[in-house]
């Protein structure tokens, strides 16, 4: 079994300092395989946030793999949006795009759905090119890991909207991306965004893509307390616990099992 713990909209300069400062008491006594972080890790995309978040991170056990989201851009400055929108962001967690994270049962590729501009008047909503979904779809594909291992995508949007959500993603390409991934045989696609978590089966190729999505850890709250995803990974299920803030401790809020898809095994070497 593998177990990738999911953060996501921690807003550093908005964050919810003591149940982040639980967080980060859970990761030091709790394994995992992966810290999967899922955008908005700051709350303006200011340098002092990134900073704050940088010491966080760092001081933290364990693999990691990041994904910006649309408050990791300069919230002032059109200019700097437009030259540089993630540099604040590349420059202290790496490359927005071909990033990704592999061991032998697990295989996650992350992509960049945030922009700094758009031709519409929300730039908080998502864009995936097809480009993007090409490029994560081989890069899964051309992994060395085990036939069974978990594929998976990290964004920041969710790609298909979420009923009974509490805001929108209303991604650009999103749902044809989605259903590529699904067609690929993509195990999971892994957001944020909303500040609420959720897992819901797409409705593509056979029903084994999942959609998983993570609460928030700041201040932002909407309709949910601040939380975070446990993803226990088995041979024929996901198991998604998320765990919600009570004011002194975590404790599991909702909990979903989710079948995988049934996976040929390598043949035998001649």
């Amino acid at each position: 079994m593998s177990r990738i713990v999911q953060l996501s909209d921690i807003h550093f300069g908005g964050e919810h300092p003591v149940a982040l400062s639980a967080v980060g008491d859970y990761l030091r006594e709790h394994p995992f395989d992966l810290l999967l972080t899922t955008g908005d890790i700051t709350a303006f995309g200011s340098q002092p946030e990134f900073d704050s978040a940088k010491t966080w991170f760092d001081s933290l056990p364990g693999p990691k793999l990041f994904t910006p989201g649309n408050h990791d851009t300069p919230w002032a400055g059109v200019i700097d949006r437009l030259i540089s929108p993630f540099g604040r962001y590349a420059a202290r967690f790496g490359p927005t795009e071909a990033d990704g994270f592999t061991q032998d049962d697990l295989v996650l590729q992350a992509l960049n759905t945030a922009r700094g501009i758009q031709p519409r008047a929300n730039w908080s909503k998502g864009q995936i090119a097809a480009r993007q979904v090409r490029r994560a779809v081989a890069g899964l594909a051309q992994a060395p890991a085990n036939p069974g291992a978990l594929r998976a995508i990290a964004c920041h949007h969710p790609l298909v909207e979420v009923v009974g959500g509490p805001i929108t993603a209303k991604v650009w390409g999103g749902r044809r991306a989605a259903q590529a991934f699904a067609e690929a045989g993509v195990d999971a696609i892994f957001t944020g965004h909303l500040h609420t978590p959720f897992a819901v089966a797409l409705p593509f190729a056979d029903g084994r893509t999942y959609a998983i999505g993570c609460g928030t850890l700041s201040l932002r709250e909407r309709g949910f307390p601040p939380s975070f995803n446990v993803i226990d990974v088995e041979p024929s299920c996901i198991r998604v616990t998320a765990l919600g803030w009570k004011g002194s401790h975590f404790e599991p809020e909702r909990t979903w099992s989710l079948d995988r898809r049934a996976r040929e095994a390598a043949p035998p070497p001649d």
